[in-house]
């Protein structure tokens, strides 16, 4: 995924009301950014910290500049969890994940479940359909490991207990974890921070739900899928 223009760079100096953070830019400039970012940032908000950002011309916005990339533990960290459907979508479309090449049609935000979307339908020839649900990780705690998720997620594991009912109706369920990072060679489930999402991964799996997990290539120009990383079992 291709930033429309290059990110500009700066300085993060506190991350506040969820979705704020002040900035220094490298121009001196001091300003506001919108953080489109719902979840705890865990280890990620420290002050101090290079950051890039985009910019928009919008007239309509409050705040122009949006928090895209935090530099962390020595890399580049995409922070932004509006990316990570494009992302998963290119890559399933470039044949990056060979278990879900099958399909002749692809479509977004389709209705599912109890009063929910599904963030990528896969439709076959033959009339088969693929639910995915992406989501994004970002956190790392040891070594080369990503841990999704960095908070408590009751919607997350809504989200799995659909994709379990959507397999026991006959139909294919599959996680799709976007690793907003180039630092991490497998993904474990953070049964830690949220022991009731764990629970509800175990069982999704044992339900014959499907999960992947992409590691991405962060710079200021593009958010990039680089490559499959194991998924590891509970």
């Amino acid at each position: 995924m291709l930033f429309p223009t290059p990110l500009i760079r700066g300085t993060l100096l506190q991350r506040y009301k969820r979705f704020l953070a002040d900035i220094r830019l490298d121009t001196g400039e001091l300003i506001t950014a919108s953080v489109p970012n719902t979840g705890s940032m865990r280890g990620l908000t420290t002050p101090g910290s290079p950051a890039w950002l985009s910019i928009s011309d919008s007239t309509k916005r409050k705040y122009a500049h949006t928090l895209q990339i935090v530099h962390a533990d020595n890399t580049l960290v995409g922070i932004n969890t509006g990316l990570p459907n494009k992302i998963a979508e290119e890559a399933i479309l470039n044949g990056m994940i060979p278990e879900l090449s099958d399909f002749t049609s692809l479509k977004r935000e389709q209705k599912y479940g109890q009063n929910s979307r599904i963030d990528l339908l896969l439709l076959g020839e033959t009339g088969s359909k693929t639910y995915v649900e992406v989501k994004n990780v970002h956190f790392k705690r040891t070594g080369t490991l990503a841990e999704f998720p960095d908070s408590v997620t009751a919607r997350g594991a809504k989200h799995l207990a659909e994709l379990s009912d959507m397999v026991k109706a006959g139909h294919r369920g599959v996680m799709v974890f976007v690793i907003q990072r180039d630092d991490c060679d497998a993904l474990s489930i953070c049964g830690d921070l949220d022991p009731v999402y764990a629970a509800a991964f175990t069982q999704a799996r044992q339900d014959g739900v499907e999960a992947y997990a992409i590691r991405c290539h962060i710079s200021p120009e593009a958010i990039i899928a680089d490559q499959t990383v194991p998924v590891l079992t509970l």
